[in-house]
């Protein structure tokens, strides 16, 4: 069986913001902000620029290559080898940012269950999310519709209360909120320094929105629905980022935003409405079980893609008369229930080693998509209505600031563990590319003989 094209534009919009908006801003926040204070937002004004040229790639190689999904793009530009490289990888990744996410949530549940352990929430929730993707394709398209609704629905109430708060209109337990933004140290407390430093975890949140260059086979009219939805999307994230961010550090001293609770909950108990924090508590375990929703269907999608063309074992692109990807659910649902054992053994820092590791792959996979637009561009049929603008100066660029960034993040030092982890599964990938290849061409010459 195929997979079924049951997405509608409204699952696509919906699915991407699903993606990309989970622990990144709710939890990860709280990081971002302790290294760069108050002026992180630039660091996520900056990285939904680069989504932006990245995800106007992606649309534009979907129009000139109908058909093709994400990983296609990267096959035809740069060969089986790489393709194989970067779709194991994109999978790895959506596997880190699953159990992230629903660690995020066992978190969340804490807030409420103080006396249970962190491992036994997370594991609850991690199952709950794969009953989810068993389901078939339009109902999974549906609960995340409503899923991400959520979350996004209470965002736009958080950014109208905070600003409420802010400015005096509500009144609440203190007055002078503004001087939170240029005392202890200013709004730039670490320098242009921590602005960049700050940028992979960024990416890292903005991560997810690249997931509409998977749903390409599911959605009808891909090629008309693709630049609208894309257009959309990228404003929504960098608003639903940098807006709540400038409230959280406008009510509390970025100083004294913890890594325990989320700094949304954190704000409005800070603030006096405790009942409100409870009420965003659970929007919040919403937010980042969507987000592990949009995560295994990324990774059970690419694992399709690789099996269909020979990168996987082909018990992955067997699909059940749902139009699920059987097996692939199977396999993340193990690392999953696996990975929420992390949480068992170190609890304290789970997150600060699991965070990094998306960061650093979703830049490698942004990379590979700029430089597959720069490659492919001139191979098109003809040019597509929909193109990225200052080609290829603005996409050379994008692929530059990604390699910067990688680079950096390599070099630091309080990233060694995640790098050491990163690295290792590359030169894991890149010996299985070799083999694989290798494997093929002794077939051929076989077949030939």
């Amino acid at each position: 069986m195929e997979l079924q094209k049951s997405l509608l534009p409204r699952h696509i919009r919906l699915m991407a913001l699903g993606g990309a908006i989970g622990t990144g801003i709710f939890k990860g926040t709280s990081e971002t902000v302790s290294i760069a204070g108050p002026a992180v937002i630039f660091s996520y004004l900056f990285a939904g620029l680069l989504l932006l040229v990245v995800m106007s790639a992606i649309a534009e190689m979907a129009i000139a290559y109908p058909g093709l999904n994400m990983k296609g793009f990267i096959r035809k530009a740069f060969g089986k080898k790489v393709s194989f490289v970067i779709g194991w990888l994109y999978c790895f990744m959506w596997l880190v940012v699953c159990v992230i996410e629903v660690i995020a949530a066992g978190s969340f549940l804490q807030y409420w269950f103080p006396s249970m352990s962190l491992w036994s929430l997370s594991f609850i929730s991690a199952i709950f999310i794969v009953a989810i993707n068993l389901m078939n394709v339009k109902r999974y398209g549906e609960f995340e519709f409503w899923f991400a609704g959520i979350k996004i629905t209470m965002i736009v109430l958080f950014i109208v209360l905070g600003a409420g708060i802010l400015f005096g209109i509500i009144p609440s337990n203190d007055t002078n909120y503004m001087q939170n933004y240029i005392q202890y140290d200013g709004f730039f407390p670490h320098g242009w320094s921590g602005v960049f430093s700050a940028l992979l975890i960024v990416i890292f949140s903005y991560g997810g929105s690249e997931l509409i260059g998977l749903t390409l086979t599911e959605t009808k009219d891909a090629d008309k629905v693709l630049p609208k939805v894309i257009k959309g999307v990228i404003w929504r994230i960098v608003i639903f980022y940098t807006l709540p961010i400038l409230i959280i550090c406008g009510l509390i001293p970025w100083n004294e935003i913890g890594n325990q609770a989320s700094p949304f909950v954190q704000v409005l108990s800070t603030v006096g409405f405790n009942g409100s924090a409870h009420i965003m508590n659970f929007v919040l375990i919403t937010a980042v079980l969507s987000a592990a929703n949009s995560g295994i269907y990324g990774c059970t999608r690419m694992l399709f893609s690789l099996a269909s063309e020979g990168e996987a074992p082909k018990l992955f692109s067997h699909v059940s008369k749902n139009g699920v990807p059987l097996y692939g659910v199977i396999l993340s649902a193990i690392i999953l229930v696996g990975g929420t054992f992390v949480a068992y053994f170190s609890p304290d820092r789970v997150f600060g080693y699991l965070m990094a590791i998306p960061g650093f792959t979703v830049s490698l996979v942004w990379i590979s998509i700029c430089l597959a637009q720069l490659k492919l561009r001139k191979t098109y049929a003809a040019m597509p209505h929909f193109k990225v603008w200052g080609f290829p100066y603005i996409t050379s660029f994008t692929a530059i600031a990604l390699i910067i960034s990688c680079v950096a993040f390599a070099f630091s030092e309080q990233n060694r563990i995640s790098i050491m982890v990163c690295l290792g599964i590359l030169i894991f990938l890149i010996l299985g590319a070799m083999i694989v290849d290798k494997k093929d061409k002794n077939q051929q010459l076989t077949i030939t003989k």
